[in-house]
């Protein structure tokens, strides 16, 4: 009778671990820490999508939205460690980020904070994928370029905007 009431918590205690664990993957895109930082566990040998961001203070011409190489990217790289900002943060934004707000574009400046003051910095959205022939293909994407006051989105992309009422 003991092991079978034992049984019974065993079995009740693996269905709620997996309800909880269910519960917090759906609303979180996919994404539930610790599977979230391992490849092999999120996503390996599909398509993804990361983010970078350059430098483009003292870089000549006007910016240009055109997809690109890494080997064809303007500007100076920006090392986001340096500055305390965390790329998954800045991935996210850029990746999952389909509606943007006021409220959005705020927080993402926020990111960066004092940084803006002295640079002007462009976000690229680097999709990668795994060709046929096991080789991998990588585009990088101007996104935003923001500087000390202004921010401005890649026209040619699909990115909404929504605009906030105070109730």
């Amino acid at each position: 009778m003991e092991s079978m009431l034992h049984s019974v918590r065993i079995k009740r205690l693996l269905t709620g671990t997996l309800l909880v664990y269910a519960l917090l993957v759906s609303t979180h895109l996919g994404e539930f820490w610790p599977f979230s930082i391992y490849p092999m566990f999120s996503r390996g040998g599909h398509d993804w999508s990361r983010a970078i961001v350059r430098d483009m203070k003292g870089s000549a011409g006007a910016i240009r939205w055109e997809p690109s190489s890494i080997d064809t990217l303007p500007g100076e790289a920006f090392a986001l460690d340096d500055q305390g900002i965390n790329q998954n943060d800045i991935a996210n934004f850029v990746a999952k980020s389909a509606q943007w707000s006021p409220r959005r574009v705020a927080a993402m400046r926020k990111v960066f904070g004092p940084a803006l003051d002295s640079r002007q910095l462009l976000l690229y959205r680097a999709d990668g994928r795994l060709e046929e022939d096991k080789s991998i293909t990588v585009t990088f994407t101007p996104f935003i370029f923001m500087t000390s006051d202004s921010t401005y989105f890649n026209p040619s992309l699909d990115i909404s905007f929504e605009s906030e009422s105070n109730p």
